[in-house]
């Protein structure tokens, strides 16, 4: 699995538990899909992940978005 996939696969996890815990505790939670999603957009123009750096350091291979 290459970074990208890894990044794409810990955001949509991060995203669906954080409706689920909206539905099932507060809907407080919502601001932590709104703060994934925003970091995905900022990720799309400045190219810049904090969670493809630190996979990064952990040796997972990078793919075509993040080198």
């Amino acid at each position: 699995m290459s970074i990208d996939r890894a990044v794409l696969a810990f955001a949509g996890t991060i995203i669906l538990i954080s409706l689920a815990l909206s539905q099932v505790h507060h809907p407080a939670w919502l601001w932590l899909t709104a703060f994934v999603g925003a970091n995905m957009l900022q990720s799309a123009f400045t190219g810049f992940c904090p969670a493809a750096m630190i996979l990064k350091r952990l040796g997972m291979e990078p793919g075509e978005a993040f080198h």
